[in-house]
């Protein structure tokens, strides 16, 4: 009796992996052992990096609102401080925002806290 191998599920599996790395840089996008480690190798680096993109832009938000703040003679630190003592509950993506594009919002805040 001969082997059944299931050919179409197998070519099916391959021409989907095939696909996703369509954009890739020489045999990583039509050498299948390649191509199969690369887009695995892919989806470790999204799934991690998913994480370090939250952690970037929360330093990001804060070195704005360091550099909005400091024109006011104050520091992050204090500035934070100041905000939760004074129950302000503002959170540093819109803080960030409001210092880069809209100034005046911003510096009412600064004297609210002050």
């Amino acid at each position: 009796m001969p082997r059944s191998v299931n050919a179409v599920a197998s070519r099916q599996k391959r021409k989907k992996i095939l696909k996703k790395t369509k954009g890739y840089f020489g045999r990583r996008k039509n050498v299948w052992t390649v191509a199969k480690n690369a887009y695995e190798k892919g989806q470790v680096y999204a799934y991690r990096d998913r994480k370090t993109k939250k952690r970037n832009f929360r330093s990001l938000w804060i070195i704005r609102i360091n550099s909005g703040i400091r024109e006011y003679g104050m520091s992050y630190s204090v500035f934070m401080g100041k905000l939760a003592k004074n129950n302000i509950v503002i959170n540093r993506k819109v803080l960030a925002d409001l210092a880069m594009n809209n100034p005046e919002a911003f510096k009412a805040i600064v004297e609210k806290v002050k």
